[in-house]
């Protein structure tokens, strides 16, 4: 009797469930169709906007550049790195992060209108003609930039092999805008290289393509054939300027020096999209001490690596803070239509720390003190970090006055005068002695 009072109950509260659930449903379908019907209106807005320029404006215009202007506009206008590729810019960048492509070797950004140059790559026209992180172009080959977009840009920069081109360069602390004249040429990215420093190994990650894990994998394998495996005191990856990259790079490349434990989540809009991805057994370096280096220019797949390291305990991290993008990017192809980029999640680093517009502090803060001859255009070297660019995303748990802008990302071009990686090898020879050399085991997050 009693079972038969509880299933009863039961009934009678599913009964009321149900029925308060439909009311609710109702509702809520109501507010849904409400929303749906002021999309739509706004829908036939954009549809008549576009039908009255076709119209009306004093030359025909291309449609097709019209609409894919405005779907450019739309995903700008979310953060500063969602954007509208087209089917040309689709296959450029999957070009580009095969690691090989034309052009001059200029990563840039657009700010506010501006086209800003965010790092000249190593060994390319660009480096070699003194381009800077921080330079404004303000025009090709003697026409302003002025009204185009960031993609248009770059596809004027682009261009045949041994053609040349003239950039209009601002630099801050210096009076006029000047030109600089490039020569197109093959950019084939080589996102690793190395060399032994006594008996040091020494390992800069440009980028991260789909070469730079077997790139890694090459250069240790080469140091410790030239040092002697045992022999080897440490190594030093330096990711200073690395503008980040594939995230599977990234994960691949913090296995490298992890046994276990997780290397990064990335966190989307529904909690059912967390991912998380963890470290396989095995150390390329056979646990040999590690410090990396990062700055200002180090930004997305670099501040995953370095975060990872950091929070295992597995490495030193020595430098200036990292950028600050802490967004994850996905491509999403649309058939003969191009792609889109868009933002899709956020990540964390394995101690659960969002970097988003804060970005990695390094465990030694090491400044590069500036010659005297740049000193007076730090203003135009220095990033302003992710913290700085409009319609930023927030960290998950920002609070106001927790963000933090870029830090300085000159990096000297002769070894003897690198402050940074001066300090790094002595750290790892036993000259200078730190705290936080070696990091602390109890450091790292539980595994």
């Amino acid at each position: 009797m009693r079972k038969a009072t509880l299933l009863l109950a039961g009934v009678a509260m599913g009964a009321f469930g149900a029925i308060s659930l439909t009311q609710s449903g109702l509702l809520a379908g109501g507010s849904a169709i409400a929303a749906a019907s002021d999309t739509y209106r706004q829908l036939n807005l954009f549809g008549d906007v576009f039908e009255r320029v076709r119209a009306d404006y004093v030359e025909s215009p291309d449609d097709t550049a019209l609409i894919e202007t405005a779907i450019d506009g739309m995903l700008t206008s979310l953060d500063p790195h969602s954007s509208y590729l087209s089917s040309k810019d689709f296959k450029d960048m999957q070009v580009q992060t095969s690691g090989k492509f034309g052009g001059l070797g200029i990563e840039v950004t657009m700010e506010e209108g501006i086209i800003k140059v965010v790092s000249p790559i190593d060994d390319t026209p660009a480096a070699r003609a003194g381009i800077l992180a921080g330079d404004i172009i303000v025009s090709l080959d003697g026409e302003s930039i002025q009204g185009l977009n960031l993609n248009q840009a770059v596809d004027r920069m682009r261009g045949d092999v041994n053609t040349p081109i003239i950039l209009g360069i601002v630099r801050k602390g210096v009076e006029k805008p000047f030109d600089v004249r490039l020569v197109r040429d093959i950019i084939t990215i080589h996102s690793v290289r190395s060399r032994v420093e006594g008996e040091v190994g020494y390992v800069r990650v440009t980028t991260f393509n789909e070469q730079t894990f077997d790139g890694l994998k090459e250069a240790v394998e080469t140091i410790e054939k030239d040092v002697g495996a045992a022999k080897v005191k440490g190594y030093v990856i330096d990711l200073r300027n690395n503008p980040g990259g594939l995230l599977d790079q990234a994960i691949a490349v913090s296995d490298a020096f992890l046994d276990r434990g997780e290397i990064v989540s990335t966190r989307g809009r529904h909690a059912e999209e967390t991912q998380r991805h963890s470290a396989n057994a095995g150390d390329l370096t056979h646990k040999k001490p590690v410090v990396v280096l990062v700055n200002g220019g180090s930004a997305s797949a670099s501040e995953i690596v370095a975060g990872a390291l950091q929070d295992h305990g597995r490495a030193t991290i020595v430098g200036t803070r990292s950028f600050g993008k802490g967004s994850v990017q996905t491509i999403i192809p649309l058939g003969s239509n191009g792609a889109l980029r868009l933002t899709t999640a956020r990540y964390y680093t394995p101690s659960g720390r969002s970097i988003q517009a804060k970005g990695i502090d390094p465990d030694i803060e090491v400044i590069q003190e500036l010659p005297p001859e740049l000193a007076a255009q730090q203003t135009a070297i220095e990033p302003r970090g992710e913290a700085s660019l409009r319609g930023h995303l927030t960290g998950e748990t920002a609070e106001e006055g927790k963000e933090e802008s870029g830090s300085l990302a000159y990096v000297p071009p002769d070894p003897k005068d690198d402050k940074q990686l001066n300090h790094a090898l002595d750290l790892l020879r036993g000259i200078k002695v730190n705290s936080a050399f070696p990091p602390d085991p109890e450091r790292g997050i539980p595994n």
